[in-house]
């Protein structure tokens, strides 16, 4: 019998995992309601996992090529890498003799956090097509669209700033915001209204419609394009998150110079802005300056916090944990509102809690993954790897300004994709 042969401009799922994906992807606002996103996005990477160990096991002597599957190099370097930070984890809690069970809980928290980073670009080695995603990115985008507008009337109506927490809340997680429907919410530093959505605060939901945006910029239908671009502008617009706000502005315009570097033209023309910019560069660093005062000042107060967590969280590690960190948050002094130290800024944070070893075990994955990606876009052959790119720079500016473990239940599409872009 001859096998139906798969259409790729059918967007239908066409297997389990791609039904899966599909599934979990364009149904987040209907999840969210019953306060299960951090539920899906822990289980959903192990989930895929098990469809690639299946299909790994089932592969014979026979298999045709195209079905069998076969995992890239860079792939294996992130799972080496997540390995090795759930190593650091243990040994910095025996470095400072916790208990067991603490020990184990932390390592529950690895394998919903750390060890997605490598679970999902993992997933990519399975029959997942890009455009499945890309499809269902535009949905959440259409979905956004439909529910924003009433979200933005709830305080004139004077509801609740919390809808109700889910009851899936006793499964464990971070906080009650990872599980809450909220309507919307009012900044503490500045008393301006913000929305979330279905993210726990909101600089998350600027992340998210970061790496949607470029998600949905792939999408051959014009109509779901539209819908998805719009629906990711109008998250990083409700959240006032400033790094959202750039970080949406220069990723595209990043990714397409860089995957353009072999041709001639581009190579011609950055030489003739680097000529001006040479003319330029007093007033041209005096504005970045300017730029860089007035995006501190926008809101003074975070600034001061996120800035005195970092300091603290690195001057502790230096001093008392240089090699495997304390193994475990803790809750910051007076001067960062008792927030854990560490937070709000991924590298810091890893130094504090896992050191010097947990921070090369994020930054060579994360490097050579923007390398390997940014040869393989220049081929026009494979234009997965340009997305990748872009997901890994999102990343690695989002650093900068949030824990990527804490929040990875939320953006794993776009790591699924950068592992198939790895693949492609």
């Amino acid at each position: 019998m001859k096998k139906k042969q798969i259409n790729p401009d059918d967007i239908y799922p066409q297997n389990v995992p791609e039904k899966v994906v599909w599934w979990a992807v364009s149904n987040t606002y209907f999840i969210w309601i019953f306060g299960g996103l951090y539920v899906v996005g822990a289980l959903m990477g192990w989930i895929l996992l098990l469809f690639l160990l299946i299909k790994i096991l089932a592969q014979t002597q026979d298999t045709p090529p195209e079905e069998k599957i076969s995992i890239s190099w860079i792939l294996w370097v992130w799972v080496i890498g997540m390995i090795v930070m759930e190593i650091a984890l243990i040994a910095g809690h025996l470095d400072y003799n916790l208990p067991t069970g603490l020990i184990i809980k932390s390592s529950i928290g690895w394998a919903k956090g750390w060890a997605a980073l490598a679970l999902y670009p993992l997933a990519g080695c399975l029959k997942i097509r890009p455009q499945v995603v890309y499809r269902a990115v535009c949905i959440v985008g259409f979905h956004t669209l439909l529910i924003t507008p009433f979200l933005l009337l709830t305080p004139s109506l004077h509801l609740p700033q919390i809808l109700y927490v889910s009851p899936l809340k006793a499964v464990g997680g971070p906080g009650n915001e990872f599980f809450d429907v909220p309507l919307y919410e009012i900044d503490g530093s500045t008393g301006d209204l913000r929305w979330r959505l279905f993210t726990p605060w909101g600089p998350a939901l600027g992340f998210v419609g970061n790496v949607n945006f470029m998600l949905a910029l792939q999408e051959k239908d014009k109509k779901w394009r539209w819908f998805g671009l719009i629906g990711s502008v109008l998250m990083c617009l409700v959240c006032k998150s400033r790094l959202a706000q750039v970080c949406i502005v220069i990723i595209p315009l990043l990714t397409k110079i860089l995957s353009s570097l072999n041709r001639p033209q581009i190579l011609i023309g950055l030489g003739f802005v680097s000529y001006l910019g040479g003319i330029f560069s007093p007033s041209i660093i005096m504005a970045v300056n300017n730029f860089w005062e007035n995006f501190k000042a926008a809101r003074a107060g975070s600034t001061r916090v996120r800035m005195a967590l970092k300091r603290i969280a690195v001057e502790r590690w230096k001093a008392e944990a240089p090699i495997w960190g304390h193994g475990v948050v803790e809750d910051g002094p007076h001067i960062v509102e008792h927030m854990p130290i560490g937070s709000h800024h991924t590298w810091a944070g890893v130094l504090f809690v896992k050191g010097i070893v947990g921070f090369m075990a994020l930054a060579i994955p994360m490097a050579l993954s923007f390398f390997y990606l940014l040869i393989r876009s220049m081929d026009s052959r494979r234009p997965t790897a340009k997305v990748g790119l872009s997901i890994v720079m999102i990343l690695f500016l989002y650093t900068f300004g949030e824990n990527l473990e804490i929040l990875v239940y939320l953006y794993w599409p776009g790591l699924l994709v950068m592992g198939i872009g790895c693949q492609e």
